[in-house]
């Protein structure tokens, strides 16, 4: 079978990287990304092939309009003649729509109940998948219908972290030696959904760099350059991407103003405080329900200080490890077979690869 992954956004990558290999094993799977965030970075340090088709157009919702149909052009020019048989994609718009085109099956990933792209996905997707928490009414809202939507078990992050058998987080005691770093995502700036404050975290980094190791994974180039600042002197800005183990290995706390890398943190046991500026996604509450991470957005130095001192070891969240697992076995069985369910005498999807 050919397989078609779009893949515009750094978090792509980590999501389908595990899948993308156990398929390699018997399909042809065919990647596209564009060069936006660290999603080239990240194709390169997991060593796979792709097609670079398009750009990223920036925060100007005009230009976002104008990227969008032009970018959805070059895919399907380049896609007709790539005897692609099935697509799949979390988040990626153009997917869908282009599948339809082409007269194959598609299908469709969303965690993000605020993303406008959905409305232009949903209709168009063969299969939409949405996490258990998510409502179908949300889905209908967004014109997806709830006869071709699944509901796949825990959260998105759970889908490719259950692979890792225990929490690779250094831990308080490590903090304690002086040996774990404070990593910072900053606010998604040029992302369509967002709406909330930009550079609201300087003050608060400005104010730690001094006490504690800071490392900021800003969101491309452009982000990148507003901490080489002279004020943001000593903290790292890492010259490359940095795979999810190498993070999470070093990451005594986490302080996210985005959504997926924050997830992370908090399914694998790392102390995470989500300062997210805009509305909270229903994944969030439901995280922050579970207890696996607070959200304060006026987070200040001294917090983060009675932060450190009173953590504690928590181990990764089994349960949503354990739907993880579930809801990628779910995902492959929806890909493979087409309708969701296992053909009689059929190798399960894990076993095949």
């Amino acid at each position: 079978m050919r397989i078609w992954i779009d893949l515009a956004n750094s978090p792509h990558v980590n999501f389908f990287a595990a899948m993308i290999k156990d398929l390699q094993r018997r399909h042809e799977v065919l990647l596209t990304t564009r060069p936006y965030a660290n999603t080239v970075d990240l194709l390169e340090l997991y060593g796979f092939k792709y097609h670079v088709i398009g750009r990223h157009y920036g925060a100007n919702k005009v230009k976002k309009l104008l990227g969008f149909s032009l970018r959805f052009w070059q895919l399907y020019r380049f896609l007709r003649k790539q005897d692609v048989e099935v697509a799949i994609s979390h988040s990626c718009f153009y997917s869908p729509v282009i599948a339809h085109l082409l007269g194959v099956r598609s299908i469709y990933l969303n965690d993000n109940e605020h993303a406008a792209g959905n409305r232009v996905a949903f209709p168009w997707a063969t299969t939409i998948m949405v996490p258990e928490f998510l409502s179908l009414d949300k889905v209908k809202r967004q014109w997806g219908s709830p006869e071709k939507t699944v509901q796949y078990p825990g959260v998105k992050e759970g889908i490719y972290l259950w692979r890792l058998r225990s929490s690779p987080a250094g831990g308080a005691s490590d903090q304690r030696s002086g040996a774990g770093e404070i990593f910072v995502r900053p606010e998604p700036w040029a992302a369509q959904y967002y709406r909330g404050a930009t550079n609201f975290m300087d003050d608060l980094i400005v104010a730690l760099k001094d006490k504690y190791k800071i490392v900021v994974l800003p969101r491309g180039e452009q982000q990148a350059m507003h901490y080489r600042q002279e004020k943001f002197t000593g903290i790292v800005i890492p010259d490359k991407a940095l795979s999810l183990e190498a993070v999470l290995t070093r990451c005594m706390l986490f302080i996210g103003a985005g959504g997926t890398m924050t997830r992370e943190a908090a399914v694998l046991g790392i102390p995470t405080v989500s300062v997210y500026q805009d509305e909270l996604l229903d994944v969030d509450r439901y995280l922050i329900a579970q207890k696996r991470m607070i959200h304060e957005k006026n987070l200040t130095a001294a917090a983060v200080d009675e932060l450190v001192r009173d953590m504690r070891n928590v181990p990764p969240s089994s349960a949503l490890l354990k739907k993880g697992r579930s809801a990628y076995e779910l995902i492959m069985r929806n890909l493979l077979d087409g309708n969701g369910e296992q053909q009689a005498g059929a190798t399960s999807p894990l076993s095949a690869a």
